[in-house]
C-alpha cells in the first residue's frame, strides 16, 4: 500500500530540487572549465599572465604588461558626427571626462623608454549617465597575431635566455615561420623607431567593434587617435625616462590634443582578425577631440586602480567576435587581481578601491 501524499509538501518539490542541483553542477562545471581545472592543457588567463610575468619579471603592485606608465586626465569633446552610427552619449556634441594612461609594453616598470618602439594609450570615458567606455590602444597599425594561443606562443618564443639575457633568435624565427599572419606587423616593425614623445604618436584600437545606431543596426568600426602635435625631436641620450619628462614639459605649455578617427568597414572586410588592416579608402569620421590637460605619477594617480578592459562598453558600442578581446578582458582581470592584492602589502600604498564593471 502506497503512502498518501504529505499535505505539507508541495507537489513537484522533488523535481524542483533536482533542477536546482543540476544548475549548481552546471555552474560549477562552467567555472571549472573557465579556470582550466577540467582541461589543464587549455590556455587560461592565469597561464597567459604567468608567461608575461616570466618575461617581465615579478614586480609586486605593477601591471604584468605595460607596467611602466603615467596617468593623464582631461576630456573628450564630441562633435556629433558619429551619432548617426552609435547611440553612445560620448559621441554627442559636448564634453566627457577622461582618465587615461600612457605606457610602454613589457612587465618591467624600470625599463628604458628606448627599449621598445611601441607606446600605448589607455582611456576611460566617464559618460554622464554613469556608463563607461574603456579602450586600450597602441602606436602600431596592426597586431602581430590573431588568436590568444598565438600570442601565448609568441610570448614563450620571446623568453629571455638566462645566458644572454635576450630572446633566442632561433626560437623567434621558428615562431614567425610558423605564423605567416605576422607578416604585416613584421613589415611595420622593420622601420619602427622608439619615439621621443607620447604626445606625437597616433594610437590604434586594433580590434574591431560595432557601433549600434538608434534603429539597432550595427556598423563594424575601428578607431584611432591622431595627434595635433608635431613629431618630437630625438630622444635625449642617457635618459631612460624621457617620455614622462617630455610629457610634463608639453602639458606645462598647453593641453595636448588628438582627433578620434573612426573607420567604417565595408562588406567583406575582416572584423574578427586584428592582423589584417582595412584598405585606406574606407569611410572615416572625425568623431571629436581628445584633450589631455594634466599628468600624475601612476603610483597614486587616478589611473592606478583602473582596469582598462576593452570590453567595458556603453550602450551603442558592442564587441566584435575577435577572440583577442575576450582574452584581453580575462588577462587584464587576472593582472588586476594580482597587483591589487600585492599592493595591500606594500608600505606606502593605500588599499586600492575595487574596480567594478558598470
Amino acid at each position: 500500500m502506497h503512502d498518501s501524499p504529505d499535505p505539507l509538501r508541495p507537489a513537484g518539490v522533488g523535481w524542483r530540487w533536482a533542477a536546482i542541483a543540476a544548475a549548481v553542477v552546471v555552474l560549477a562545471a562552467a567555472f571549472a572549465y573557465v579556470g582550466g581545472w577540467l582541461t589543464p592543457g587549455r590556455l587560461t588567463a592565469g597561464r597567459l599572465v604567468d608567461e608575461l610575468q616570466r618575461n617581465g619579471g615579478l614586480h609586486p603592485g605593477y601591471r604584468r604588461n605595460h607596467a611602466k606608465g603615467v596617468c593623464v586626465a582631461g576630456y573628450f569633446e564630441g562633435n556629433g558626427k558619429a551619432s548617426a552610427y552609435s547611440t553612445a552619449p560620448v559621441f554627442a556634441a559636448g564634453r566627457t571626462p577622461v582618465i587615461g594612461r600612457f605606457a610602454i609594453p613589457g612587465g618591467n616598470p624600470y625599463a628604458p623608454d628606448s627599449s621598445v618602439p611601441i607606446r600605448s594609450l589607455a582611456l576611460r570615458f566617464d559618460l554622464p549617465d554613469g556608463q563607461q567606455w574603456r579602450t586600450g590602444m597602441n602606436s602600431m597599425p596592426v597586431f602581430p597575431v590573431a588568436t590568444p594561443e598565438a600570442f601565448f606562443a609568441q610570448a614563450v618564443a620571446g623568453e629571455r635566455d638566462p645566458a644572454t639575457g635576450k630572446p633566442d633568435p632561433a626560437k623567434l624565427a621558428a615562431f614567425f615561420d610558423a605564423h605567416p599572419e605576422t607578416g604585416p606587423f613584421r613589415a611595420w616593425v622593420k622601420t619602427a623607431r622608439p619615439s621621443a614623445s607620447f604626445v606625437s604618436e597616433s594610437y590604434y584600437g586594433l580590434n574591431a567593434f560595432y557601433f549600434v545606431d538608434a534603429r539597432g543596426d550595427r556598423h563594424a568600426v575601428r578607431w584611432r587617435v591622431v595627434p595635433e602635435a608635431a613629431d618630437a625631436s630625438a630622444a635625449p641620450a642617457g635618459d631612460d625616462d624621457y617620455l614622462v619628462r617630455d610629457l610634463q614639459q608639453r602639458l606645462a605649455a598647453a593641453p595636448q590634443r588628438w582627433h578620434l578617427r573612426v573607420t567604417l568597414a565595408a562588406p567583406g572586410d575582416p572584423v574578427d582578425d586584428a592582423t589584417q588592416v582595412w584598405p585606406p579608402e574606407r569611410t572615416e569620421i572625425d568623431a571629436g577631440t581628445l584633450v589631455l590637460e594634466r599628468e600624475q605619477a601612476q603610483d597614486d594617480g587616478a589611473c592606478r586602480d583602473v582596469n582598462y578592459d576593452p570590453t567595458v562598453l556603453p550602450a551603442g558600442i558592442a564587441p566584435s567576435g575577435d577572440p583577442l578581446l575576450a582574452a584581453r578582458s580575462a588577462a587584464y582581470a587576472d593582472s588586476y587581481r594580482r597587483r591589487t592584492s600585492e599592493e595591500a602589502g606594500i608600505p606606502g600604498y593605500a588599499t586600492p578601491k575595487q574596480e567594478k564593471r558598470p
